[in-house]
């Protein structure tokens, strides 16, 4: 199915038809991804006595309960909430749900023992393009992304710089296929996830943060998805937390 979409004054169409899943799925056996030195998850048949929620065992109905975390687990969008004192819940946060997204992919710099993706690649990439929404994919597109086990292994960041490049650009949706924006042990810095949500302050909240920003962290772009402007379909599952496991679909637009 086509429709038209209007951005900055221009109308370009696009095909719902053929959508791009850049989420990883969450699954319960080691091929799901994970990340902050937890297990993976756990979906299993409730028990009650002698019944078992799993029609294999007899009951006329599956009925599993799971056990996950949004962070450490696969594709998952956060609000500012989760970086401060006070309660904020991304199921307020993300109240839209179509934007037009930037793919950009970039080979993070090495710098001392890190890998950084700094402001320069960030510029040069979007090269005066300001898009509602950024999805970065980190070179080499390794497709063992989908099922790595990221605790202590000092995966690639975002330095400072190039988050508040990126919100500086008035980018609302930050999208990136690494477990976080910020580097693994930071002694709880968090610099990029601040610059980006402009959060100066995390107890005591800075009036011009940015509510309705939201980062999405380990998504997976095919290396067939050329870099180019997209519809991106955030979609979200409606927790009333800081973060929720999250599937962002592109759409080709013409």
């Amino acid at each position: 199915m086509k429709t038209t979409i209007t951005h900055n004054g221009v109308t370009y169409t696009t095909d719902f038809s053929n959508p791009i899943d850049i989420s990883i799925p969450l699954s319960a056996d080691d091929n799901n991804p994970i990340a902050w030195y937890i297990d993976k998850p756990v979906i299993e048949p409730v028990t009650m006595g002698d019944w078992v929620g799993k029609v294999g065992k007899g009951s006329s109905t599956n009925f599993n309960n799971i056990s996950f975390n949004p962070h450490g687990h696969g594709t998952h969008t956060e609000c500012l909430g989760h970086i401060t004192k006070d309660f904020y819940s991304i199921n307020d946060a993300l109240k839209k749900f179509f934007f037009i997204a930037e793919l950009i992919s970039v080979i993070p710099e090495a710098q001392g023992e890190d890998l950084v993706i700094t402001q320069s690649q960030i510029e040069n990439a979007l090269n005066g393009k300001t898009p509602e929404a950024i999805v970065i994919r980190t070179l080499p597109n390794d497709t063992a992304k989908q099922s790595k086990n990221y605790s202590n292994s000092n995966p690639p960041y975002l330095e400072a710089a190039a988050a508040l490049h990126i919100r500086e650009c008035g980018i609302k949706h930050l999208l990136i296929d690494l477990p976080s924006v910020d580097k693994e042990e930071d002694e709880g810095k968090l610099l990029a996830h601040k610059a980006f949500w402009n959060v100066k302050d995390v107890n005591n909240l800075n009036t011009d943060a940015r509510h309705d920003a939201t980062i999405t962290e380990m998504v997976f772009v095919p290396d067939s998805v050329t870099d180019g402007m997209y519809l991106l379909n955030l979609q979200i599952a409606s927790f009333v937390n800081d973060a929720s496991p999250s599937k962002p679909v592109l759409y080709v637009i013409q």
